[in-house]
C-alpha cells in the first residue's frame, strides 16, 4: 500500500477546510429545553436604558405554550435589581379596541418610563384597525380568545403577570385593567400608594349571596378536596398584586386546575372573580389588602356588568365623588381583628375606575390635566 505523501494530506485538509467552516458558522447557540422542545429560557431583551419616553422595539416574548411560560415564570427572581427603581405593570386585558388610550397616554407622559411598563393582553379574533399606537405600540403579548363564564379571562390575566414577570425584574405591582378603565388619580399619586406597600390589593368577599352557586358551577362536588366552600371566596375581577403573589399565581396549579375546569351551570361562572381571591385566601391571606383600588358602580348593574358612566355625566363633580369613595374591605385573615394596624390598612384611596362609554373619551379629555391628574392632596 502506498503511503501518503505530504502534498497529498496538505490538499486533503485544504479540501475539508470550508466544510469546517461551514458547520461552526450554522451551528445553534446553547438553549435550555424541557424534553419537549421548548426553550425555556426565552432571548427577553433588558429594559432599554434609555432616555426616550417610550421604545418602537417590539416585546420579544416567544413562549406561546402556557405551560411553559407559566413554568418558566414561576421561576424568575423575587427580588428587586440593586438600585433599580421599582416599577408598576399595566396590564391591560381587553377584547376590542382602547377607547381610553388617549387618556392614557396624557397620564403616562407625566413619568419617566422607567417608573412603569405597560402589557396588553388582545383577544387575537378581534380586527384591530387602527392597530394600537403610541405607549401601547409593540406591547400585545401573544394572546388568546378571552370569554365570559369559561376560565379563559382568568387564563388571559395569568398569562399577563407571566409575560411581565419574564420582561422586567423591576416591575414590582402588577395592576390589572380593562379597557373600560380609567385612572383617577395623577400617576405620581398611583405611584406612591402602590410602591410604599408591601401588600397586594385584592377584593376577598366571604359568605356573599351566590357563593354556593358559584362554588358548584362546574357540578357538584367538582371543587373538592382542594377548594372546599368554606374556602371559596368572591371579589373583584381587577386587583394590584405583588411580585411575591404575581409568581404564586403563575407557579399554581393545584387550584388553577379546579378553577379551569368548563362550568355546567355557565350563568354562575365567574373563574375570573373566584380564582384570584380563593388562591391569595388560601395560600397568603395576610400578604394582601383584601380590596380592590378599581371603583364600581353596581347599582342599576345589567346582565353582570356594572354601571356604565355616559358622555353627559363625565365632569369635576364625578371625579372627586370617586375618590371619596371608599374601598369595601373583605376578609383579611386576621380572624375578624380590629386591631389599629388593621384600621390603618383601611385607608386606602381608589386609584381606577370603570365602567365608561367609549364616547366619555373626550370630556374626560378636556378635565384631564385640570381634574383628573390633579390631587387634591400629596401623599
Amino acid at each position: 500500500m502506498l503511503s501518503p505523501t505530504p502534498l497529498c494530506l496538505f490538499c486533503a485538509l485544504l479540501l475539508c477546510l470550508p466544510l469546517a467552516v461551514i458547520i461552526t458558522i450554522t451551528s445553534p447557540t446553547t438553549t435550555v429545553h424541557d424534553g419537549s422542545g421548548h426553550n425555556l429560557v426565552p432571548d427577553l431583551d433588558p429594559p432599554p436604558k434609555t432616555q426616550q419616553r417610550f421604545s418602537s422595539k417590539p416585546l420579544p416574548l416567544p413562549l406561546h405554550d402556557d405551560d411553559s411560560l407559566f413554568r418558566v415564570a414561576s421561576r424568575v427572581n423575587s427580588k428587586l435589581p440593586p438600585g433599580s427603581p421599582k416599577k408598576i405593570a399595566f396590564l391591560f386585558l381587553t377584547i376590542s379596541p382602547l377607547p381610553f388610550a388617549p387618556l392614557w397616554e396624557l397620564y403616562f407622559n407625566q413619568t419617566p418610563k422607567d417608573l412603569f411598563n405597560v402589557y396588553v393582553h388582545a383577544d387575537p379574533s378581534y380586527p384591530y384597525d387602527p392597530p394600537f399606537s403610541g405607549v401601547f405600540a409593540h406591547r400585545v403579548i401573544p394572546s388568546k380568545p378571552a370569554l365570559r363564564f369559561t376560565p379563559t379571562l382568568a387564563s388571559a390575566a395569568r398569562r399577563l403577570l407571566a409575560h411581565a414577570l419574564l420582561h422586567d425584574r423591576s416591575n414590582y405591582m402588577f395592576v390589572l385593567l380593562s379597557a373600560s378603565c380609567i385612572p383617577i388619580h395623577s400617576f405620581d399619586f398611583t405611584y406612591k400608594t402602590l410602591t410604599r406597600s408591601k401588600k397586594s390589593f385584592i377584593e376577598i368577599l366571604n359568605n356573599e349571596v351566590g357563593s354556593y352557586d358559584r362554588w358548584a358551577a362546574r357540578g357538584k362536588d367538582s371543587m373538592l378536596p382542594e377548594v372546599t366552600l368554606e374556602n371559596f371566596r368572591i371579589g373583584s375581577q381587577f386587583w394590584s398584586l405583588t411580585r411575591k403573589h404575581a409568581k404564586l399565581v403563575v407557579g399554581d396549579k393545584v387550584i388553577w386546575a379546579k378553577f379551569n375546569q368548563p362550568c355546567v351551570v355557565w350563568d354562575t361562572c365567574y373563574p375570573e372573580e373566584n380564582y384570584f381571591p380563593t388562591l391569595i385566601h388560601m395560600r397568603d391571606p395576610r400578604g394582601a389588602v383584601p380590596a380592590t383600588l378599581t371603583h364600581v358602580d353596581w347599582n342599576g348593574s345589567f346582565d353582570g356588568h356594572p354601571r356604565m358612566y355616559v358622555e353627559s355625566e363625565i365632569g369635576p363633580q364625578l371625579i372627586s365623588r370617586l375618590r371619596k369613595d371608599k374601598p369595601r374591605y373583605g376578609d383579611d385573615g386576621t380572624n375578624g381583628s380590629d386591631s389599629p394596624a388593621t384600621k390603618q390598612r383601611r385607608g386606602f384611596p381608589f386609584l381606577f375606575a370603570r365602567k365608561f362609554s367609549p364616547e366619555s373619551i373626550q370630556p374626560l379629555l378636556r378635565i384631564a390635566n385640570a381634574v383628573v391628574f390633579k390631587d387634591e392632596a400629596n401623599l
